[in-house]
């Protein structure tokens, strides 16, 4: 975040003294801003929306969104990193999925809040 300075008085000095203490610091800022740079991407999307349904692997993935698997690879990577997918390995298969019942919430919130 840049470190500007307002070009305004505040018209109430005293909320703006108590929230100022409450506000994130920097870095969440940084990783939040990350998160949803990695949530507003709609391969991944549609990614993230066929693994709140099913546990799929790279080939199944790939036809069913009519991608190669180098490009499905990529974008699972990329949810990996941000940790919003997991991978198990199942024989010889690696299956992906939701991480965690947050992410499945923050799916459910998000698409709560586009059919409203």
């Amino acid at each position: 975040m840049e470190n500007n300075v307002a070009d305004c008085t505040a018209l109430n000095p005293q909320i703006v003294e108590d929230i100022r203490p409450q506000m994130p610091e920097e870095n969440l800022l940084y990783g939040l801003s990350d998160f949803f740079k990695v949530m507003g991407d709609p391969t991944r999307i549609n990614i993230l929306w066929a693994l709140e349904k099913q546990s799929f692997c790279v080939s199944d993935l790939a036809v069913l969104l009519n991608m190669t698997k180098s490009a499905v690879s990529h974008q699972l990577k990329i949810l990996r990193t941000a940790k919003l997918v997991r991978a198990d390995k199942k024989g010889k298969n690696v299956c992906y999925s939701l991480n965690d019942d947050h992410v499945r919430i923050i799916w459910e919130k998000a698409l709560e809040h586009m059919c409203e």
